[in-house]
């Protein structure tokens, strides 16, 4: 490979760490550029699912996580009206570790840029990509320092897109601004002291113009994410005008919820709450070239199924395996289309059913009508919920990572 590096990152967040590691580990020359400075906090549903901590193993960082993650997961739920439905998350569920586990942001984030490190990845943070062009050796990059002035030229055969779904940006994987339309689907997310959700369930949330989810994390928190359509969300800002958004919608959506009111009544807020948005569900494309996208510049499921977590971490797995299949190849136009070809493929594989039940699930408890039929069904056929989790890949090895699939006892 030519160039000062051998591929450059884009973003820093779980999938773009998660390719750092495991292409600096097998010798690759890594550049990240992240432009956020680390602790942070984001908005996000913290749940880290089965499937992917025999992945957080291999990548050197599971014991590390494992000491600040909530319990293990045992039962997923729905909490919409006055419903409250139960069911296993499997029906065999035999290693804490290897069950699903909630861990905030800041941590995770943190521990998995702190290993790339460790791996040799050069990183540059707070960093951002300021300009990018192709050339005949690959991608010149530009880099300059939030708020430093500085800059740096970077240059490598390969990008990876990781930058997530929320901005624009000079790469051509990075086109997200549309305009604002009543459906869009904001964000939010808050952790709370004292709230009395159950140890080791996680209840999907339905309200009429949304959905979440709730969780328990490190240090007893309560994490509560959801999206609210934003036609709904300025009717809350317009019935309690005196609070923060944050604060109107949940009082929203305990209005709609008995589940959510219960769970935290007795509650605090912990830190402030956050927001982002619009979300954009659906396949975004694997990139051009020498460029290719992982996480949700790849792709975006409704956070309803609270996958997004597992599937940046691994669809990053995922294309490091096919270009660590072609080591010491001449990375020629028809070598990069072949990965990118087997890349779409295990991706497809892997994630394609969880994107369609996401996408059902939400429209379902988005609208009171398909609410009411389906708690009615659950009610008669509470499996149908561990069917749910099942479909939605919580507890279903990675595909085509063989390495994986013994290395520890999963929910099945």
């Amino acid at each position: 490979m030519r160039g000062g590096h051998d591929a450059i990152i884009v973003g820093g967040g779980p999938a773009g760490a998660t390719a750092a590691i495991l292409l600096a580990q097998s010798g690759w020359r890594i550049a990240v550029v992240e432009k956020a400075v680390f602790p942070r906090r984001k908005v996000c549903g913290e749940f880290i699912s089965a499937a992917t901590w025999p992945l957080l193993r291999e990548l050197g960082i599971a014991d590390a996580l494992s000491a600040s993650a909530g319990p293990a997961v045992r039962r997923v739920g729905v909490f919409a009206a006055t419903a409250r439905l139960t069911a296993p998350i499997a029906a065999r569920c035999e290693d804490a570790i290897e069950s699903g586990r909630a861990i905030g942001r800041e941590i995770l984030d943190t521990v998995l840029l702190d290993r790339a490190r460790e791996a040799g990845a050069e990183v540059w943070q707070p960093w951002h990509l300021g300009a990018f062009a192709a050339n005949a050796d690959g991608y010149a990059c530009r880099i300059e320092e939030q708020g430093g002035g500085r800059t740096r030229a970077l240059h490598a055969p390969i990008v990876i897109a990781a930058h997530g779904s929320w901005e624009s940006g000079p790469l051509p994987t990075q086109n997200f601004r549309k305009p604002p339309c009543a459906s869009d689907l904001l964000a939010f997310k808050a952790r709370f002291l004292g709230g009395e959700l159950p140890e080791g369930l996680m209840p999907l949330i339905g309200f009429a113009g949304g959905y979440g989810g709730m969780v328990r994390s490190g240090d007893g928190r309560v994490s509560l994410s959801c999206c609210i359509r934003r036609d709904y969300l300025e009717s809350c800002r317009r019935q309690w005008p005196q609070r923060r958004a944050g604060a109107a919608v949940l009082a929203y959506i305990s209005g709609e919820c008995a589940g959510v009111a219960a769970a935290l009544s007795a509650a605090t807020l912990d830190g402030a709450w956050l927001a982002a948005g619009p979300i954009q569900p659906g396949i975004r494309g694997f990139g051009r070239d020498g460029v290719f996208t992982v996480g949700n510049a790849a792709a975006e499921a409704h956070p309803i199924i609270a996958e997004g977590i597992s599937m940046a971490i691994q669809s990053a797995s995922l294309l490091c395996e096919q270009l660590l299949a072609r080591r010491g190849a001449a990375l020629t136009p028809d070598v990069l289309a072949a990965v990118r070809r087997d890349y779409a493929i295990a991706w497809r594989r892997n994630f394609s059913r969880r994107l369609h039940v996401a996408a059902l699930f939400a429209h379902l408890f988005m609208r009171p009508a398909t609410t009411r039929a389906a708690i009615a069904l659950l009610r008669q056929f509470p499996s149908v919920l561990t069917q749910g989790a099942r479909w939605s890949g919580k507890v279903e090895p990675l595909r085509s990572r063989r390495s994986l699939h013994a290395a520890g006892t999963i929910c099945r």
